[in-house]
């Protein structure tokens, strides 16, 4: 007899060339409600044709649907977003549409075009992937699109290795600066003053585009095919009550998952989806701002030592981690954003359709850590025997997250489905080497970089 679990596991290959059309539909939508344009130069908003090349390009948009069982009477389900084995992350969708559109900018006009982008790692890793996809694809040359990347030096060890990097002739296109500064967000400020500063200089000397691509809306059209691929293969049963979980920095995944609902649903009348934030202790902004209204940090409950256990704990608040190596550890640097601007409209959201947040330890995490291996490896996802392998902790902290609300009774839907984001360890990829980035501590050096990238031509 199959069970409900198996019956529910489902397979999307091609997710992007799937909901094509769909995903029109959400542009359409961002282009509608957009209320002012981007600074400085970015392609159409819009999906280029379907062609044969376009479609291998696209061809790494896997969606799954993976049982996990039951917890506390509580059905537990990972969408899992990481089907592209060369990032492992749900940045590539975004990051194939964003290419798309610039290749469609490329070949339309003739004009070449460079992306500049901060990052934290992940959407480092996944616009490189996409660009070298897309001259893989024999969909532009190395001179038509190239992708200059910021990120804190602090990440730079998530950083993946490729061609972009090991070929000298693509590794002058696309250079990986970091940035050696103690706040991490600065690597989006550098960015910004750069592509202000180079825009205008960029075209004039050599007639390349520069794109700043850092915009919500190039990930929420992405992220939207989600709610397409939960309309089509697992819509919530009637009488029973979904949340969606994600560990998250800003919520671009959640927001892009609403978009997808509301283009959905938008002929029928349909329940406002239900969301879930997991967070950890260094940006638990988002958290924080939901319950308190503020993401002040002194609404952190505070911690007392142990000396018996080592630890550090709390009892007072329920969302916050009971016990932590050390109140101010970092668990994943990835996420680093403080005060994120999508706040409002998150705890809008979750004010409509139910939902809530917790943040959680490494300590919480690691306790959790063999029981989430295995439930986790029943669907059909690895995790690595030896946690200090792991590189990316998404998928590790928003379980961790899910399953201690669910003992705190701060969840009490019938189904969560949890968003599978990221999740490699050191045997998944092999990490950029040291003396491929180079060190940008202000603009002027940046600046210098990113006009080497661009004047570094075919006999270069």
């Amino acid at each position: 007899m199959t069970t409900l679990a198996e019956s529910r596991t489902r397979t999307v290959e091609h997710a992007l060339t799937h909901y094509y059309d769909d995903l029109r539909r959400a542009a359409a939508a961002i282009r509608r409600d957009r209320t002012s344009e981007p600074d400085g130069f970015a392609p159409e908003f819009d999906l280029p044709p379907l062609s044969p090349a376009l479609e291998a390009f696209y061809s790494l948009s896997r969606l799954d649907l993976r049982p996990l069982g039951t917890y506390n009477g509580t059905e537990l389900t990972l969408l899992d977003l990481m089907g592209n084995p060369r990032t492992r992350t749900t940045k590539t969708p975004a990051s194939l549409l964003m290419v798309a559109r610039a290749v469609h900018h490329i070949q339309r006009t003739g004009e070449p075009v460079m992306i500049i982008t901060p990052s934290s790692a992940n959407k480092a890793t996944a616009l490189r992937d996409a660009v070298l996809r897309a001259i893989e694809c024999d969909l532009v040359t190395p001179d038509q699109l190239r992708i200059v990347v910021i990120v804190p030096q602090a990440c730079t060890p998530k950083l993946w290795s490729s061609p972009l990097s090991t070929d000298p002739a693509l590794a002058r296109r696309n250079p990986v600066l970091v940035y050696p500064g103690a706040d991490r967000s600065q690597v989006k400020l550098l960015a910004r003053a750069v592509a202000d500063e180079c825009t205008t200089l960029l075209h004039e000397l050599a007639g390349i585009r520069l794109w700043y691509s850092l915009d919500i809306d190039n990930y929420r059209m992405a992220d939207a095919a989600r709610a397409f691929f939960e309309q089509e293969q697992f819509p919530t049963r009637a009488g029973r009550s979904r949340l969606h979980a994600h560990a998250v920095s800003s919520a671009y995944g959640l927001l892009g998952h609403h978009l997808g609902h509301t283009v959905a649903h938008a002929d029928a009348a349909a329940a406002a989806p239900g969301y879930f934030l997991v967070q950890h202790l260094d940006t638990p902004d988002m958290v924080l701002d939901l319950h308190f209204g503020s993401a002040d940090h002194r609404h952190i409950p505070e911690y007392s030592y142990d000396r018996d256990s080592g630890l550090f704990h709390q009892s007072a608040d329920p969302r916050f981690p009971a016990t932590t190596f050390d109140p101010a550890e970092i668990l994943d640097p990835t996420f680093y954003t403080r005060r994120p601007p999508t706040s409002p409209e998150m705890n809008a959201l979750i004010g409509a359709g139910g939902g809530g947040g917790i943040v959680v330890s490494l300590h919480e995490c690691l306790q959790r850590y063999a029981a989430l291996r295995a439930r986790l490896a029943s669907a059909g996802v690895t995790l690595p025997a030896d946690p200090r392998q792991v590189r990316e902790w998404s998928l590790v902290m928003g379980a961790t997250g899910v399953l201690n609300a669910l003992d705190r009774g701060l969840i009490t839907a019938d189904e969560v489905v949890l968003h599978g984001s990221g999740c490699y360890s050191t045997t998944d990829y092999t990490p950029l080497a040291a003396d491929v980035p180079t060190v940008v501590a202000e603009p002027r050096q940046a600046r210098q970089e990113v006009l080497h990238a661009a004047l570094a031509g075919e006999s270069a």
